[in-house]
């Protein structure tokens, strides 16, 4: 029961966390609409940037292939020796053979 309320409280957390994080952007938004000014480009808002850690709290780290690595092993060809036989699927199936 104690995880379960945990994992609960968790994921409470974080839709909360999104919701507050979309609000904030629509702040920002609207007070450029209304005052056509943004913050200098040295300046950054506190809020923004822990929102950022947020946006990514599943992780997003890229996943990369490395091709090469499959392409590089040696496979060793087995001969095998195949002795082929006539294939007679008609033969079970044939008329009785009368003389």
């Amino acid at each position: 029961m104690r995880s379960f309320f945990l994992k609960f409280l968790l994921v409470l957390a974080l839709l909360f966390a999104q919701q507050g994080s979309v609000l904030h952007g629509i702040a920002h938004t609207l007070a450029e609409q209304s005052q056509d000014q943004s913050l200098p480009h040295d300046q950054q808002c506190e809020l923004c940037a822990a929102y950022a850690q947020v946006g990514s709290a599943v992780g997003s780290s890229s996943i990369q292939f490395d091709l090469t690595a499959s392409f590089a092993e040696t496979h060793s060809n087995l001969a095998v020796a195949l002795q082929s036989s006539t294939f007679a699927a008609f033969a079970a199936r044939a008329p009785p053979y009368s003389a």
